[in-house]
């Protein structure tokens, strides 16, 4: 099913964090499977992959403090460790011990944070993780003009100038011409950053690509020794994480798991939600017979 965003609000249910509330949706059986979406955008992101999804897994997403439907205040310290705070907040609550991780964007370096804790207090909880384009490295990251200006010294100014027109030049940059965003679509995802006077913060959630420059080690560690099944599908016409990075997670990464998929920019799960569906399927039937083979190994 594609979800109007006022379709997806009604799926959703409330949680408190920091006494802010904050919106999630959780929904079918299975094993747990945790969708982080990127910036500036939503959960929404999500919508057109759910229906298919849940019928499999447990599948449960949230907006991050400061996106979607989901607080925005004003005066908050947004970073990406307290972001990975919250997603453990949202487990813990929904008493969940143990997931699979689906990411996108800013939600790959959210990923990378939950997988960093993970090594740093030898958990078992995370059992997978795919990551969809995203920053995974500061120094393949290509920052989009509107990005740059963000992080500028008036930043706070160019967030208040937000404009419809403006967020569409900016933003359909990401995609190559045959898979853009219906203009419905657009107005949709501007209408989830406007929400709450959300467009008025963007300056200071981009704070996060400096935050990933701080921690560079942290994150790419936290993908080179995680002892998971690790997939990278990559939409390779991406001018900010598109096929250069994916050149560097082939140097980065030992036995790196990659998908390559032409003709898709950025948001690979908006643009071939039918392409996403299939690889992470086959991700997932992959590793499962994997360690069905290793354990009648172990019965011999």
């Amino acid at each position: 099913m594609i979800y109007s965003i006022d379709q997806w609000r009604k799926k959703g249910k409330w949680l408190t964090y920091n006494g802010h509330q904050i919106f999630y949706v959780v929904e079918g059986t299975g094993e747990p499977l945790v969708l982080l979406h990127g910036f500036p955008t939503s959960s929404w992101d999500w919508h057109k992959l759910w229906d298919t999804l849940s019928q499999t897994y447990r599948v449960i997403t949230l907006d991050f403090i400061g996106f979607g439907f989901s607080a925005k205040p004003k005066e908050y310290n947004y970073s990406i460790k307290d972001q990975a705070s919250l997603v453990e907040q949202l487990l813990f609550d929904l008493r969940i011990d143990h997931y699979h991780l689906l990411a996108h964007d800013f939600g790959d370096t959210v990923a990378q944070e939950l997988l960093a804790r993970q090594l740093d207090r030898h958990e078992n909880k995370i059992k997978s993780c795919c990551l969809l384009n995203g920053g995974l490295f500061p120094e393949t990251h290509r920052a989009t003009r509107t990005q740059k200006l963000l992080l500028g010294w008036f930043g706070s100014i160019v967030a208040r100038m937000s404009t419809y027109e403006r967020f569409v030049n900016s933003f359909t940059i990401l995609f190559p011409n045959q898979t853009r965003p219906s203009d419905d679509e657009l107005r949709m995802h501007y209408e989830l950053i406007k929400h709450n006077n959300g467009h008025k913060i963007t300056h200071l959630l981009i704070r996060y690509i400096i935050e990933r420059q701080q921690n560079r080690d942290r994150w790419v560690t936290a993908l080179q020794k995680a002892k998971i099944p690790l997939r990278l599908l990559d939409g390779l016409d991406d001018p900010v994480s598109g096929a250069h990075m994916v050149a560097r997670y082939k140097e980065l990464i030992p036995d790196a798991d990659v998908t390559e998929i032409s003709g898709c920019g950025h948001y690979p799960q908006m643009e071939v939600p039918e392409i996403i569906l299939k690889n992470y399927a086959e991700f997932r039937s992959e590793f499962r017979f994997s360690i069905n083979i290793d354990n009648d190994k172990l019965k011999l």
